[in-house]
């Protein structure tokens, strides 16, 4: 009797392990219907794609979600609205939509960024921008007799940042009462840059300067050798530039080789 009760308890056992995997492969039943597993993990990898890894404690929340869905599906297939042309168009373009994300994360899997990629980018940034960098203020305006009498007033005691703020057509800087902030020199048109470096800390410029912009009062109110970020720092930003680099060139390539009639 002992026997066939042990007998009895491992033949269960062994069913209901053999059974968990079945019941593992699915997160519910909607009318009959299974929901698989594999849509919470899907969309788990699409949230983890976008930057928005899931929880462990809102899964159950995602699941009820996606369990809800299937019951809606299932509301609007009865009604036939999955022969509409309008769903049949929507489902194209989700279609082209999810296989083109696929492609171009398939293409950076395979591609990836390599370390010295990213340091010899670095390094190219390193060397259009080291050297020095200038704390300047301007004021850009149409004319250069407007400019000359801004000069004039500011030699006569008028506040620089009072009249960027009211004259100044760069609405960017005006507001700030034309302060720049700090830059390199070529991070600005020639004509600008070669007279801002020739103002020694706390100069302004003593004639208006002509750009294509129009007419610039300038003035350099500190100076300081770059302050550059180590590579460790933007090491990210880098490798993403890079990457956008890359898929914009297959995507181009891509394009060459379709034929489009």
């Amino acid at each position: 009797m002992k026997k066939q009760l042990l007998s009895g308890l491992v033949a269960a056992a062994l069913l209901g392990s053999a059974a968990l995997p079945a019941v593992a492969q699915n997160i519910g039943v909607v009318n009959g219907k299974p929901v698989p597993a594999s849509l919470l993990k899907t969309f788990k990898e699409q949230m983890e794609r976008s930057g928005r890894p899931v929880a462990a404690e809102q899964e159950a929340q995602i699941k009820e979600a996606i369990i809800e869905r299937e019951i809606y599906a299932q509301a609007a297939k009865a009604q036939g609205l999955d022969a509409t042309e309008s769903f049949k168009g929507q489902v194209e373009l989700a279609r082209q939509g999810i296989l083109t994300q696929e492609l171009f994360a398939a293409y950076e899997k395979a591609h990836p960024i390599s370390d010295a990629a990213a340091k010899a980018e670095y390094d190219k940034f390193v060397a259009t921008n080291q050297g020095k960098e200038y704390h300047t203020f301007h004021i850009l305006v149409d004319s250069e007799d407007k400019a000359k009498a801004l000069i004039a007033q500011i030699k006569k005691g008028a506040k620089f940042e009072d009249l960027a703020k009211k004259e100044s057509k760069d609405p960017g800087s005006g507001q700030r009462g034309g302060d720049l902030d700090w830059g390199n020199a070529a991070n600005y048109v020639p004509e600008f840059s070669e007279a801002m470096t020739k103002l020694k800390k706390g100069q302004m410029t003593d004639t208006p300067v002509k750009t294509q912009f129009g007419y610039h009062i300038i003035r350099v109110d500190d100076v300081r050798e770059a302050q550059l970020p180590k590579f460790d720092e933007v090491k990210p930003q880098i490798e993403q530039q890079l990457r956008q680099q890359q898929i914009q060139k297959y995507q181009q390539e891509l394009r060459e080789k379709a034929k489009v009639e």
